[in-house]
């Protein structure tokens, strides 16, 4: 018989990446003879519980605070952080990747048909850090885009008063080329941002488009108006690291390297739905391929749409959006099964006959091709759910 294992999970309850990575580590551990110890606390609270007369073999953290990370060390016993904040040296941890998650959000505004991106960060964090460096990477050192990068002040400041912090922001964006793609850090971030806008009456998405990153259902939808995402996968954050740690149970040595996890697409919602394209032709045929995004168009359709040949609508395209109408076809289709995965039940051959595509087949190929994962993956992993067990 094998022996049971308690590992202690110090992961908060407050948030719903934080929930997912909880979901992802509930699911591993129900394949193994784990006995999962978590208390509810926020995240950068201090749970102390696990640290009394409690004998654990192995702790998936978030270790967040100096106070966790002593605690955590003195245990000394087989430890995954699922933090950014690095307070505990040479032990594995699993976080997001945050240079794809900036390339994402970046693509995302570019979709939109935006030449001008600004950055909304919060210095606190880690991945704020490596997401504005990112960010800058991407875009290439220049004094545009530094200035068009905004901070919060650090928390260790004497606390700005509101009404100050708010009057910076909004002279920050009256000073940002229109239009703009704003990438928040994070959603809290870009709920600031949006209720800004809403106070100095900014017009989103029409002026400022922004997008946030951890798609928290909640935050999103009760913005005005609602938030478009960044969708990390922590459902896979937790797993991970509860593999991570098993083979660590088992005697393996492995070293303090992260294991980045990549994100999985952006849920776009009202804040960046806009097209912002001069070239009134490629406008008219964007709005064709998003009106019958459900129909099994091709290019022949778009043209009989607008007075252009092929070759000329092609140049400009090209020229506005960097992609061919063939590519955007293939982009609004993508995106349609995206959204019925995630905010339907339909089988795959429900989605297949709703989008004209006559065999499931071609649709698993066609989305894997596109996205990386097939159609049953992305629903599984998007909505934190477990993937099939042979």
């Amino acid at each position: 018989m094998i022996d049971e294992l308690n590992v202690a999970v110090i992961v908060e309850t407050s948030n719903s990446y934080a929930r997912d990575i909880l979901r992802g580590i509930h699911d591993y551990a129900r394949t193994r003879p784990w006995t999962l110890y978590l208390t509810e606390h926020g995240r950068h609270e201090i749970d102390e519980s696990f640290a009394g007369d409690w004998k654990f073999d192995g702790i998936i953290a978030r270790i967040e605070t100096d106070r966790m990370a002593r605690i955590v060390a003195v245990m000394d016993v087989p430890t995954v952080d699922v933090s950014a904040a690095r307070l505990v040296q040479g032990i594995p941890w699993v976080e997001t990747d945050d240079e794809a998650i900036t390339q994402l959000a970046l693509e995302h505004l570019r979709d939109c048909g935006l030449q001008n991106f600004a950055y909304f960060g919060d210095p606190f964090y880690n991945w704020s850090i490596w997401r504005q460096h990112a960010f800058e990477r991407i875009l290439g050192p220049s004094d545009r885009v530094r200035s068009a990068i905004f901070n919060l002040p650090a928390r260790q400041e004497p606390r700005v008063r509101w009404w100050t912090q708010r009057e910076a922001i909004r002279s920050w964006l009256d000073g940002l080329p229109k239009p703009v793609g704003i990438f928040a850090c994070y959603d809290g971030c870009g709920q600031q941002l949006l209720e800004i806008c809403r106070y100095y009456e900014i017009a989103v998405p029409s002026d400022v488009a922004i997008v946030g990153v951890d798609n928290d259902e909640l935050l999103c939808e009760i913005t005005t108006p609602s938030m478009s995402s960044v969708i990390p996968n922590a459902f896979r954050t937790g797993v991970h690291a509860a593999e991570i740690l098993d083979r660590m149970l088992r005697g393996e040595k492995l070293s303090g390297r992260k294991h980045s996890i990549k994100p999985l697409g952006v849920r776009k919602r009202v804040s960046t739905d806009v097209l912002a394209v001069d070239d009134r032709h490629v406008a008219e045929a964007v709005a064709f391929i998003r009106s019958n995004a459900r129909s099994n168009i091709g290019v022949k359709d778009v043209l009989g749409s607008i007075p252009l040949s092929r070759r000329v609508l092609e140049a400009r395209f090209r020229k506005a959006l960097n992609r061919t109408p063939h590519q955007e076809i293939l982009r609004v289709r993508t995106n349609a099964v995206r959204e019925l995965l995630l905010e339907t039940d339909m089988s795959l051959s429900e989605i297949s006959e709703a989008i004209g595509i006559e065999h499931p087949e071609y649709l698993s190929v066609f989305f894997k091709k596109e996205t990386g994962l097939t159609p049953r993956e992305y629903r599984d992993q998007v909505r934190a759910r477990s993937f099939p067990r042979a």
